[in-house]
This record gives structure tokens, sequence and C-alpha cells, in this order.
């Protein structure tokens, strides 16, 4: 993210780790870390060492694979 899109993120937001992304899409961490291996599943990045994930990319990712998987409605 650069310096000037950090005011692009909104206040509700929040910070995730990969174990709270993947409680929220319920997948054991092993699954996220192989995704971004891939480089599929929610958009993370690494803070340091650590890698970590907006929460509404997680949701945003839920919410496309609901629709590609043709159970998003009609």
């Amino acid at each position: 993210m650069a310096a000037n899109d950090i005011n692009s993120v909104p206040e509700e937001d929040e910070l995730l780790s990969i174990s709270e992304a993947a409680a929220i899409v319920r997948a054991p961490v092993a699954t996220l870390r192989y995704w971004r291996h891939q480089g599929v599943g929610p958009q993370g990045f690494r803070v340091g060492r650590a890698v970590r994930y907006w929460r509404r990319d997680v949701i945003r990712w839920l919410q496309e694979q609901s629709v590609h998987s043709g159970s998003g409605g009609a």
C-alpha cells in the first residue's frame, strides 16, 4: 500500500492476522499459506515477517467466491 493510500482505508476496517483471516474463511491457516503461495485466496501482505489481511479484502474475496461458484443468488 502506498503512503497516500493509508488515507483510503476506512476507519471501520480491521487488520487481521493469518489466524483471524483463516477463522473468517473457515479454512486452516496452512490453506491460507498455500493459497498465498499459489497467488489465490484473499489478498494478504507482509508487515515485517507477519502476514496480514484487511478484513474488507477477506470479505470481498468470500463474496467473489460465492458469485463465481454459482451460489451467489438470482
